[in-house]
């Protein structure tokens, strides 16, 4: 096997074991992506079940406050304030959680593809 069939055959090699590792690494970032976006709709999944119960909670103030006005409406009432708060901060989490994950895009792959293929043109045009 002469000089050029052996530069060849490594340079086969070299780019098959490449492509397989660039292909790990976005499975990789993918998954991890994934898993993210999962989380974030976890979050706003929560911040509507705890918006719903402290909308529960404000009606029940409101019809506790027109039944008769007594002390129980403001306990009521300050519990939908806290339900309410509760929410908007786990929306807002949530909402971050799936931005952050989005586009799913394995941009640290293509980076690295790209600077492979540089790395081969650069060696190829030597």
């Amino acid at each position: 096997m002469n000089d050029t069939q052996k530069l060849v055959s490594d340079l086969s090699e070299q780019v098959s074991r490449l492509v397989r590792d660039e292909l790990r690494l976005a499975k990789l970032e993918l998954t991890r992506k994934g898993k993210r976006a999962g989380l974030g709709a976890g979050i706003v999944g929560a911040a509507g079940i705890v918006g719903l119960f402290g909308g529960a909670v404000l009606v029940a103030a409101v019809v506790m406050l027109l039944a008769l006005v007594m002390p129980a409406w403001l306990a009521a009432a300050i519990v939908a304030v806290v339900l309410l708060a509760t929410a908007a901060v786990l929306g807002l989490a949530g909402k971050k959680q799936v931005q952050q994950a989005t586009p799913p895009v394995p941009r640290e792959t293509i980076a690295s593809v790209k600077a492979d293929i540089g790395a081969v043109r650069e060696g190829a045009h030597r």
